[in-house]
């Protein structure tokens, strides 16, 4: 008598903006590779995520938003995707659930389905969240509360495990992606845009949400402005991510000199390489320059409502994660009122004039993946087996 087929493992995974997709999809790729495309996947992502083979419950762009204010008004629609999202999990009965970044919204639904297992509901599936809370920045009493609902925790520092360990939460540090990408070809990107070899180029990464893109657009545009004159063959590039494209196009019509906007993904490294100078939102991108060895001046702006609150509640100094990592001023920073375009544009022009720049931010970038890497084993493929792990998924290849 034949013998039943194994079920496939299915695999939840919720992330919900551009920096979520990308560890998403690389957690998806990576136990693709691993148990020979026997796995299954269902939840919430973007197209990186798509193009591994995910159908998203719902558009990501939904869940891109920030800071008290601003998540205020998307609240009842928010709140009813966390409940579709709940819903749709314990519909499916995933072998492991992951959700990625996006706190807002990931903590809560994790929160809800530990509520319902200590309820008495059948919850059998771990519950894993990857990317920790910044408490080193802000609020660090958040660690005991997160470490209650959750079964494991992905960090991506390698300072952050202690954090959730002492409050008795299993903990894994898997490494930064960022730490493993790629050097790009900046001569390949500027003979394809039409950018002399000797053109000094200034990127600018204006964010990958809504509100911050549109806050930040003005001062950068206005900064840009100013350049000009002092640089008369000054290029610019901005790498865009999906949700903020026509946003940033429409932002810079009036900008008397037009940028080159990226919006595929794979252009990124290649713009990184083609840049001299960058101008950046605060996140994660910041450290992706710094690990290009990109000179990178950071610039911010949140709603100035949230302003009173989070001042109470961050720890200013670790806004820059190369800045707090490395424990010095790599990448000049300008919050709120400070980001103005006097104070950027200044900041920047140093940047084009100090010979040393480049070479002291290459210097940095390799500090920074010594402290990020995990070895042999890339950052997604150590979350993959962790991931792989937790829902008892057998393995039959190692990466």
């Amino acid at each position: 008598m034949s013998q039943p087929a194994a079920r496939t493992p299915l695999v939840y995974i919720v992330a919900g903006e551009a920096s979520g997709d990308v560890l998403g999809a690389g957690v998806m790729r990576s136990l693709k590779k691993m148990t020979g495309g026997r796995v299954r996947f269902a939840g919430v992502g973007g197209d990186r995520m798509a193009a591994e083979g995910l159908t998203s419950l719902f558009p990501i762009s939904e869940m891109a938003v920030l800071g008290v204010f601003e998540i205020l008004p998307h609240a009842p629609k928010l709140l009813w995707r966390i409940s579709q999202t709940v819903d749709n999990i314990l519909e499916l009965q995933p072998d492991v659930l992951l959700t990625v970044d996006s706190k807002a919204f990931n903590l809560r639904v994790q929160k809800r389905l530990y509520k319902r297992r200590a309820a008495g509901q059948d919850i059998r599936f771990p519950l894993l969240h990857m990317v920790a809370p910044t408490v080193w920045a802000w609020r660090p009493g958040r660690a005991k509360a997160i470490s209650k609902f959750l079964d494991e925790l992905l960090v991506l520092f390698p300072f952050e495990p202690s954090y959730f360990e002492e409050h008795g939460l299993k903990t894994t540090f898997v490494g930064h992606p960022a730490s493993v990408q790629p050097d790009g070809d900046g001569a390949r990107l500027r003979a394809r845009t039409r950018i002399p070899p000797k053109a000094p180029v200034l990127g600018v990464l204006p964010g990958s949400r809504p509100g911050e893109v549109r806050r930040l657009l003005p001062s950068f545009g206005e900064t840009v402005s100013r350049l000009a004159p002092r640089y008369p063959n000054l290029r610019v590039l901005i790498p865009t991510v999906p949700g903020v494209t026509e946003i940033v196009r429409e932002g810079v019509k009036s900008w008397p000199l037009q940028p080159v906007i990226l919006e595929n993904a794979e252009d990124k490294y290649d713009a990184f390489s083609a840049m001299n100078v960058a101008l950046a939102a605060s996140g994660t991108v910041t450290l992706e320059l710094a690990l290009a060895g990109v000179p990178t001046v950071v610039g911010y702006k949140v709603n100035p409502l949230s302003v009173p609150i989070g001042r109470m509640l961050v720890n200013m100094e670790a806004v820059v994660l190369a800045n707090w990592i490395l424990k010095r001023s790599v990448q000049p920073f300008f919050m709120q009122h400070n980001c103005t375009p006097d104070s950027l544009t200044v900041a920047v022009a140093r940047m084009f004039d100090d010979s040393k720049a480049r070479g002291e931010s290459a210097a940095a970038g390799q500090a920074l993946r010594e402290v990020l890497g995990t070895g042999d084993i890339a950052p997604s493929d150590r979350a993959a087996l962790v991931v792989a792990e937790a829902a008892a998924i057998a393995l039959p290849e190692r990466p």
